[in-house]
């Protein structure tokens, strides 16, 4: 199965997405979605006033996407030097 990391921490972001999108006015979701959300943590800071939501989602999906990949490399190359 390839980058079967990356394909499982790219569906659970967007399901976050789309849970923040459709529950963002409940405390719970709306602070599970900034716990899980790497961009989140760091675009407040870049920008103050407005925060595009859309662009937020896109970013978290892509930052999750990328973990995903580094993941699924790290594990190649341990499988590659176990044998």
């Amino acid at each position: 199965m390839r980058y079967k990391y990356t394909r499982t921490l790219t569906l659970i972001s967007i399901a976050l997405c789309i849970l923040h999108f459709f529950g963002h006015e409940y405390d719970p979701i709306y602070l599970l979605f900034y716990a899980l959300s790497v961009p989140a943590w760091f675009y407040p800071i870049f920008k103050y006033t407005h925060i595009n939501p859309l662009l937020l989602y896109m970013l978290t999906i892509l930052s999750w996407a990328v973990i995903g990949y580094v993941i699924d490399r790290f594990a190649v190359t341990r499988r590659s030097r176990s044998r």
